[in-house]
């Protein structure tokens, strides 16, 4: 990284000097006709460049780094202006004592021009550093989240195996068979940034599957998809916190009839779920909220931070998620 900086700093300073060298030599070709004939172009525009260049090299690798960025802004105003008054008398004493106040100008000119192309291109340097440090950041972050969310499914999971076990139901070696489906799933989309969205549904529709056959009669389990997921890829196991939570302080959080709607809707790549899940009155005065809940607002903010809008309403009888996610970006 340091090598690369270094190499671009020589190629800007380079082409600097062949732009100024190639300006001053047209200027004085503009004017070949009023000197004379033998002058030497090339030579006046090397060492013109050379003695402008000096200046502007002074004032980027000395003055700014070691006066100007510690903040002593008045002693740098003032040998900056000593540095271009200097070098603008040295320029008029060499041409025979002509020109200082036109040299002084023209030097303030050119050293402006400098300093605005350096703090550009300091500017444009620090902000390329800060979004690689953003974007490294939210890949530390977004790996920490995926992380949380392989466990506490699968704690979810073997509760729903281990109230089977206790009823000893003939359907438990299906169900482990079943988590065991869900479980490679998880583990191979964990390592992609994004899965196709019939996949994830389908991950879905498996895992209600699953808890259809634990929680029996005493809840009702719906799951519909309209629309075609086409070739659209989201995010893995964005979805699956909003269903656990609604089978948690659900159905699972009463022996009562309950009920739990599933729904995603793809229009014009548009994602819309909707997870609705009947209360029991007992449930109010909790407070529902957990890891999995959290993390998934947090990757959502992170992943689609202008292009979701996520809505709970929470009733005394219904709790309900909306959630819409434009999958075109």
């Amino acid at each position: 990284m340091i090598k690369r900086n270094l190499n671009n700093s020589i190629l800007i300073n380079v082409s600097a000097f062949l732009l100024v060298f190639i300006l001053e030599t047209l200027s004085v070709w503009t004017i070949k006709d009023k000197l004379n004939p033998n002058f030497p172009y090339l030579f006046h525009g090397f060492k013109y460049s050379l003695f402008i260049m000096t200046i502007i090299w002074l004032n980027h690798f000395v003055l700014i780094p070691f006066i100007l960025d510690k903040k002593r802004y008045v002693l740098y105003g003032v040998l900056l202006f000593a540095c271009i008054f200097i070098g603008a008398y040295i320029r008029s004493v060499v041409s025979g004592g002509h020109g200082l106040s036109k040299m002084f100008f023209f030097l303030i000119y050119t050293t402006g021009a400098g300093m605005a192309v350096f703090f550009l291109r300091r500017s444009m340097h620090i902000q390329k550093k800060n979004n690689e440090k953003e974007k490294l950041q939210k890949e530390l972050e977004l790996n920490y989240l995926k992380e949380q969310v392989n466990p506490h499914f699968l704690f979810n999971s073997l509760n729903s195996i281990y109230a089977l076990s206790r009823e000893q139901s003939p359907e438990t070696p299906d169900v482990v068979m079943q988590l065991s489906e869900l479980m490679r799933y998880q583990l191979e989309s964990a390592k992609k940034d994004s899965v196709l969205l019939k996949e994830e549904l389908q991950f879905i529709e498996n895992y209600l599957l699953l808890e259809d056959k634990r929680l029996g009669k005493r809840c009702t389990i719906d799951f519909i998809i309209k629309g075609e997921a086409q070739s659209l890829k989201i995010a893995p196991m964005l979805l699956i916190p909003f269903v656990e939570n609604a089978i948690k302080h659900g159905a699972q959080s009463t022996n009562k009839p309950s009920s739990i709607d599933v729904s995603a809707t793809i229009d014009n790549k548009r994602l819309h779920l909707q997870v609705l899940n009947s209360k029991p009155v007992k449930v109010g005065q909790q407070n529902r909220t957990g890891t999995g809940l959290t993390n998934v607002k947090r990757r959502l903010n992170l992943l689609y931070p202008t292009t979701h809008t996520l809505e709970i309403d929470e009733s005394v009888k219904e709790y309900c998620v909306n959630l819409t996610i434009d999958l075109t970006v």
